[in-house]
């Protein structure tokens, strides 16, 4: 069996477009959520989402590539530019190697609706456009930079809603790990339109605290009152050690551990039970005891159920040991599709700078986070070995434990 290691980070996100920016804003507990009055206008329950600047790749990609990128495919592209120029890949090795692509993307509602639009007021087909079809389809970050960066490996997008961008990284660590790749670009991409968003908004899964929009996503605290929709791209890139070794990489982080499971219940509740089987299987592989965990970067995404039975299943597995807990999607809000990668690029940065980033608007424990052992604030700390969660709809889990290479 191969071991895995991670040589590149790219990010695109509402608290920074950059490794960097993230770092700081991570570090400082910034967060990254307003208030978009379109979405007001449009009769959305909540107007909170997490705001992620819009893309202009006039000049950096020609426009054959671009006509085909969908908004969640820009992002991904400037996050995978990113990721590559840090692992030093460039053309010549993404062909040697033949290099891989696995995404998580679950919607490209946009396109969808842009188009359907297009064809009730015009009634013609033909005015769509050649790029249409590309930006519409669930694969659309896939095929498009697949194409883009010339992949010759492995090419499919892992649809698991928000454990999609977890799961892609599972997936990829393990056809590395199986000998089948050397090296596969691995991530996750959300849309943030408002279109993307009207119908969890129409289930009431948002806050409401418009009066303080930095203080409305609130794992884990008492008084939160649902989640905040955001977005973006997230990259990772994946090699085996030996050829990250070969080409004289930097290894940022090794992945040593992958557990999944479902729930096999309600749609849309969280399970005790499902949780802790991915948490319980993730050690298994990683060949770790609970108290070798020194940090969990929590799926928690501020709505009252999801985080209670996170909580209860962390509880369970980690009992006496309480390592930091703390949730990230307090200052990015929830990143949906993108969350499951973009926690493990937060999570790596934490691990390379020595530091926890604290849980933001932590004021006020429940009766199950009471049991954690969450940080508030910025914690100064050198991490081992840390645990990433991401749970979707439909009960998919995913859990995910990364070693530091220090």
């Amino acid at each position: 069996m191969n071991r895995v290691v991670v040589t590149g980070l790219g990010i695109y996100s509402c608290i920074g477009q950059n490794i960097e920016m993230v770092r700081e804003s991570l570090y400082e507990g910034r967060s990254g959520i307003v208030l978009d009055t379109e979405r007001k206008e449009k009769g959305f329950r909540s107007g909170l989402t997490g705001m992620v600047p819009p893309v202009n790749l006039k000049g950096i990609l020609d426009r054959r590539s671009r006509i085909g990128l969908a908004e969640q495919g820009e992002y991904a592209y400037l996050s995978t530019l990113e990721a590559l120029n840090q692992s030093g890949l460039d053309q010549e090795m993404l062909e040697k190697y033949k290099a891989g692509i696995l995404f998580g993307n679950d919607s490209s509602a946009k396109a969808v609706i842009e188009a359907n639009d297009t064809i009730r007021l015009k009634k013609d087909t033909t005015l769509l456009g050649s790029g249409s079809i590309f930006q519409s389809m669930n694969c659309t970050v896939n095929m498009n930079l697949a194409t883009i960066f010339k992949l010759k490996g492995i090419n499919f997008t892992v649809s698991a809603a928000c454990a999609s961008g977890s799961h892609s990284i599972g997936l990829g660590y393990l056809f590395i790990k199986w000998g089948l790749q050397d090296c596969i670009i691995c991530g996750g991409a959300q849309e943030t339109n408002y279109m993307a968003f009207g119908s969890f908004d129409g289930l009431s899964a948002f806050s409401v605290r418009e009066d303080r929009p930095t203080a409305a996503s609130r794992p884990f605290d008492r008084d939160r009152d649902g989640l905040v929709p955001s977005g973006g791209a997230a990259t990772v890139i994946l090699e085996s050690y030996d050829s990250a070794v070969k080409r004289g990489a930097t290894i940022l982080a090794e992945i040593i551990g992958y557990g999944f499971s479902s729930n096999g219940d309600h749609i849309s509740n969280s399970s005790v039970d499902g949780q802790e089987k991915s948490l319980e299987l993730s050690l298994k592989d990683a060949g770790l005891a609970a108290s070798e965990i020194d940090y969990i970067n929590a799926h928690a995404t501020s709505t009252p159920g999801g985080d209670a039975t996170e909580a209860q299943a962390i509880d369970k597995v980690f009992g006496d040991h309480k390592p930091l807990v703390s949730s990230t999607k307090s200052m990015t809000g929830h990143e949906c599709w993108m969350a499951g990668a973009s926690e493990i690029v937060y999570g790596i940065t934490m691990m390379q700078n020595g530091f926890v980033a604290p849980n933001i608007n932590f004021e006020n424990p429940d009766e199950h986070s009471a049991k954690l052992n969450i940080a508030s604030k910025t914690v100064d700390k050198k991490i081992r070995n840390f645990l990433s969660n991401s749970f979707g709809f439909g009960g998919t889990n995913s859990s995910l434990i990364l070693k530091n290479p220090l």
